[in-house]
């Protein structure tokens, strides 16, 4: 991958977590979810990211989807 591929990655990285975290602020926590999930598969290089899994693992998890907190580690973690 070219030097020019990595910063546009982190650039649209950046972006999906900006708006991502936007939601979440609001205390939309379902849309923050959604659209980090949407933004993340809507981009071909960040599709089959492993954090778009363990996102809809979490889903199983009594009670994540609701805690604001544990959205926003799961949003920032992306790398």
């Amino acid at each position: 991958m070219s030097e020019e591929e990595e910063k546009q990655d982190q650039e649209y990285l950046e972006w999906a977590k900006k708006r991502a975290l936007e939601y979440l602020d609001a205390n939309d926590i379902t849309n923050a979810f959604a659209s980090m999930l949407s933004d993340m598969k809507k981009n071909p290089r960040f599709e089959n990211h492993a954090g778009n899994l363990i996102g809809v693992g979490l889903l199983l998890v009594p009670g994540w989807i609701s805690n604001p907190e544990e959205v926003r580690r799961w949003i920032v973690g992306f790398r």
